[in-house]
């Protein structure tokens, strides 16, 4: 994948305090990437210095294999969706999606109205333009947003947490219509959120951020299945730990005492951090472990427990089981099935596992 925007050894200081730190990533063409992180990890930073925003205190921005120092945001091609969307309530829609055409003396008026009616027909806003931009919802508000930095075909646009102050279901519904416009429009879109869950539906690829760092740049099912480390399987959804103990480490095979579990074995690649004899924790997600219902016949390693909370969801049921001689509980996540009983709190079950699903940390 060619990359748009190349970031080499990215460094940004406020006084003493250093926001991003040695920041190295390429970012394709046409890729829906994400930075994500918790409040305060540089994400926002990173975008504005992309945007030219904010200078880089050390380091390099290339975009469209263009060195971008000294070169200011108006002359970047690149355009930024704020999360506060900006819009100009005393003007119309029409007027707020063509504010950015009106020093284009190459068109004429007919042609510009042609612009603002396509960009509010590729979001879903046609016959939208006269009405009045202080009237619409929050998620008219956004999609105007849209439309406004889409109409001046930038070649990467940046989106600064558009869909924070929306209520769930419409948020869902916009990472579903955000997803659907990146493909149909082509260009790069740079999404930051703090949200795990929608960076992981929307994007191609992410940038999980701490302290100013790229802890992990993977696809969302690398991300999921194969962290690198405990503090990004810890952000990214849900995950169990468990103590363990490294006891051999013979070419491509690891072999772990696990509190719980007992003796195993796993492949070299579930320790994407390395594998050295010794004190460790393993991780697993709560859907790579089951629970047997009566006269369900194991597939895989069995393990007894007691339920020691149930938190029911309609299609899903979330259990807390401890294991013997494990004092932390795990997370259990199972679908429910029509006609099978949910367990109560302090039932005797039994969990099914996989030593494949272990994900090894040192």
């Amino acid at each position: 994948m060619k990359p748009i925007i190349e970031l080499r050894g990215v460094n940004k200081y406020y006084g003493d305090y250093h926001a991003l730190r040695d920041i190295e990533a390429d970012i394709g063409e046409g890729e829906f990437f994400s930075l994500l992180g918790p409040s305060g990890c540089g994400k926002t930073t990173l975008l504005r210095t992309i945007a030219g925003f904010e200078d880089v205190s050390s380091g390099t921005v290339h975009i469209g294999g263009k060195l971008m120092e000294g070169v200011p945001a108006n002359k970047r091609p690149t355009n930024m969706v704020f999360q506060s969307y900006a819009i100009f309530p005393h003007l119309s829609v029409a007027q707020n999606v063509g504010f950015g055409l009106r020093r284009r003396s190459d068109l004429n008026a007919p042609a510009k109205q042609a612009l603002i009616e396509d960009a509010l027909d590729m979001v879903g806003l046609d016959g939208y333009g006269g009405r009045a931009a202080h009237a619409l919802s929050g998620g008219q508000r956004q999609r105007v947003a849209l439309a406004r930095a889409l109409i001046l075909k930038p070649k990467v646009l940046l989106l600064d947490e558009p869909l924070s102050a929306l209520d769930k279901k419409l948020r869902d519904q916009m990472q579903s219509e955000l997803r659907r416009l990146q493909r149909h429009v082509g260009i790069t879109f740079i999404l930051v959120t703090h949200d795990q869950e929608e960076a992981l539906i929307m994007s191609d690829r992410i940038a999980v951020m701490f302290e100013g760092r790229i802890a992990q740049l993977a696809t969302p099912q690398q991300l999921y299945r194969r962290p690198q480390s405990r503090q990004v399987a810890d952000f990214i959804g849900v995950m169990n730990f468990l103590p363990a103990r490294v006891t051999g480490v013979q070419g491509d095979a690891v072999a772990l005492e696990v509190a719980g579990l007992g003796a195993v074995q796993i492949a070299a690649e579930q320790a994407p951090g390395g594998a050295a004899t010794g004190q460790a924790s393993v991780g697993f997600r709560p859907e790579t472990l089951t629970i047997l219902f009566d006269g369900e016949a194991p597939k895989g390693r069995v393990a007894d427990g007691v339920i020691d909370e149930v938190t029911y969801y309609g299609d899903m049921t979330y259990y807390a089981v401890r294991l013997e001689g494990v004092e932390q509980p795990l997370t259990i996540s199972m679908r429910n099935v029509f006609g099978r009983k949910v367990l109560a709190q302090g039932e005797a079950t039994r969990v099914a596992w996989d030593p494949g699903a272990l994900v090894l940390f040192g």
